[in-house]
């Protein structure tokens, strides 16, 4: 085991996914129309942000893994201690699951991010918190941060929401 109980080998694993998922926003990116016909620029066209936001994860996750790789090399593997994907992780991607792959499309945009973010809040806030104010920071944070996201994309980048 090593610092803060992580493994080398978490670190690999957690940093291939990183890198894979990154390339995998990157390539998706590329192949989003890019309204050259309309005399789009690059700034300008739709996978722009995307891209970048996908290169900087694939970079970021290309570091984890080297951090690993050196953890390792100097015998600080910890691998038999630690599982490669532990339960906040799995139930962080569970519910990123469920929102974006079940939930949306289906059902109100407004609402299915409202009780996104509040289980989020609530599931990822410190358990020794009062449970009735992290009731109501939950579904605060919920409410608000629904009530921006749908505001600024109908508003002022003009995107119907599903």
């Amino acid at each position: 085991m090593t610092e803060g109980g992580k493994s080398a080998r978490s670190d690999l694993w957690g940093g291939a996914g990183w890198a894979g998922f990154g390339l995998l926003i990157v390539g998706e990116s590329w192949r989003m129309e890019r309204f050259e016909s309309m005399g789009a620029e690059l700034y300008t066209m739709p996978g722009f942000v995307p891209g970048m936001l996908g290169g900087v994860v694939a970079l970021l996750g290309v570091v984890l893994m080297l951090r690993g790789w050196r953890r390792a090399a100097a015998g600080h593997d910890g691998h038999a201690t630690e599982p490669p994907i532990n339960r906040r992780i799995g139930i962080m991607l569970l519910l990123t699951l469920v929102y974006a792959g079940l939930l949306i499309g289906r059902a109100p945009f407004w609402l299915m991010t409202a009780l996104f973010v509040t289980a989020f809040v609530w599931l990822f806030s410190p358990e020794d918190a009062a449970r009735g104010r992290r009731l109501v920071v939950s579904v605060a944070a919920g409410v608000l941060t629904s009530a921006v996201v749908t505001l600024v994309f109908q508003y002022v980048f003009l995107v119907r929401l599903p």
